[in-house]
């Protein structure tokens, strides 16, 4: 581990190891300043990430700005806008800003300026906090190590050798490093999650629905679902109170209301789970492919639990086992209608506009340039499955074993009020070690894909490190659809107990 990277013990003179929480709590009483927390995360961000690359761009005088009216407001005894008001932020480069590019770690969106904000985007803004960038993350979302990145790849914290992760690799390195104390991602299939596990970190993926994805540039629209990331299970609620809600922009917003979740955080802190019945998926026990280090670690978690008075309840979820090869047709599918929008007529990149080349060969030239190499596949993969022939065979014999999913999770949560599992099969391997092999960064996101096709939340906390490698695991929370404060008040006990 190389500690130079890494956020350590709370520092009282540097702003960068404090809690989002607590940097809140001084800021709106006046003992500090938004712009003083904001200039110190930029310093940081300066000094150390060239080496990790888990920024695209940095909106230094955009976010000095927000800091400074935050400032003067306080200043003027006015209420701040919300908890976290003058607290910056990195938000991954997914998301449309009116005032930063939003290249989603592709060529085809280079330089791209939006015309609108995302309606994360304008929530993040009405509640004051300052955004310090966009971060790094996979072409499109699709990859599970941010080495996807038309950019280059983002270096874990903990091992500049080893991926943090993906595809929002960026913002998990970035809170991981003390380069923002929290973050944005999105997560398809787990690109929340995942990257949680890998640096340390939290992150939850909420209820689908519940956080807007207007703005989110689609990956696969019945799948992503924007949340929030920190360094505490706190940190992460208070962020997840300021993005979530409906929004008539979305169609598939949920009207549904919010439950309590920074209530579940503080209740959850005091470490008792006394009486909280917690579910073990029978398909996950198996110890095949699951590296020695991360299932011990698992099995430490497992006892912390039920020491801390959780009863521990085999479900069984025959389904499952099936949910990698259904998510890996689904998803495909979806890439193939969405980014069929990326043409080289309308915006982004265009290749061959010379007047020598037809309207399709510039679309072809456009394509063939813009997408890197695990988008094509997607595509063609989801072109193939909903070609005439095989729809009926492949998508929608997909979609059936969704449904199957989703009724294990429901038989499931009847039982149990939350499941905990590994986050993920092992700690962060090499750079470059999967890279040409997909199955097995297919297989990586074997735990966190299951929830996405049933639509239910999700949350990855530190789980201690692995003893055969030294380095971070997660342990996994999952929740029904809207129940998501149950996964706050199961992670902050188990955050307490550690």
């Amino acid at each position: 581990m190389n500690s130079q990277y890494v956020v350590g013990a709370r520092d009282d003179a540097n702003f960068t190891t404090w809690t989002a929480a607590d940097l809140a709590t001084k800021i709106h009483a006046g003992e500090i300043s938004s712009v003083e927390v904001t200039q110190a995360h930029l310093n940081r961000i300066g000094e150390i990430d060239g080496d990790i690359n888990a920024f695209l761009h940095v909106g230094a005088d955009e976010a000095l700005a927000a800091a400074s009216s935050v400032d003067d407001a306080i200043s003027a005894g006015e209420t701040p806008t919300s908890p976290l008001a003058g607290v910056p932020l990195a938000l991954k480069d997914v998301f449309t800003t009116t005032d930063a590019p939003t290249t989603c770690g592709s060529k085809m969106l280079e330089g791209y300026m939006s015309p609108y904000d995302a309606t994360l985007t304008v929530a993040l803004r009405a509640a004051g906090i300052p955004i310090l960038g966009k971060t790094n993350m996979d072409e499109f979302a699709m990859g599970s190590s941010t080495e996807n990145s038309a950019y280059g790849p983002t270096k874990n914290p903990y091992d500049l050798d080893r991926t943090p992760g993906g595809s929002g690799g960026g913002s998990s390195a970035a809170l991981a490093a003390g380069m923002a104390p929290l973050a944005i991602g999105t997560d398809t299939g787990g690109s929340i999650r995942q990257p949680a596990a890998l640096t340390n970190t939290v992150g939850v993926k909420p209820t689908y629905g519940t956080v807007s994805r207007y703005g989110l540039v689609a990956c696969a629209s019945s799948l992503d679902q924007g949340g929030p990331t920190a360094r505490t299970v706190l940190d992460t609620a208070l962020l997840h109170s300021v993005i979530a809600g409906h929004d008539m922009n979305d169609s598939t917003s949920s009207p549904q209301e919010i439950p309590d979740v920074v209530g579940a955080a503080k209740q959850g802190a005091n470490g008792d789970l006394k009486g909280v019945k917690l579910g073990v998926v029978k398909q996950f026990q198996r110890s095949e492919g699951i590296q020695p280090g991360v299932l011990e670690a698992y099995n430490k978690n497992l006892e912390q639990l039920q020491a801390q008075g959780a009863e521990l309840v085999e479900v069984d979820c025959p389904n499952f086992d099936h949910a990698l090869n259904a998510y890996y047709l689904i998803l495909p599918c979806e890439v193939s209608s969405n980014l069929a929008r990326f043409d080289g007529m309308r915006y982004g990149k265009r290749v061959g506009d010379d007047g020598t080349h037809s309207a399709d060969e510039v679309m072809s030239l456009t394509r063939a340039q813009g997408f890197g190499p695990e988008v094509k596949r997607r595509i063609m993969l989801g072109t193939y499955a909903l070609s005439v022939g095989y729809y009926d065979a492949y998508y929608l014999q997909a979609q059936r074993v969704r449904n199957l999913i989703a009724q294990d999770f429901k038989r499931a949560f009847e039982q149990v009020e939350a499941i905990v599992a590994p986050t993920t099969p092992s700690t962060a391997f090499k750079l470059g070690e999967k890279i040409d092999d997909p199955l097995a960064m297919y297989m990586f996101d074997l735990f966190t894909l299951p929830l996405n096709l049933a639509g239910v939340c999700g949350m990855s906390v530190p789980g201690g490190f692995a003893a055969d490698t030294n380095l971070p695991t997660g342990l996994q929370i999952m929740g029904p659809a809207h129940g998501d404060d149950r996964l706050y008040r199961v992670g902050a006990a188990f955050e307490a107990g550690r």
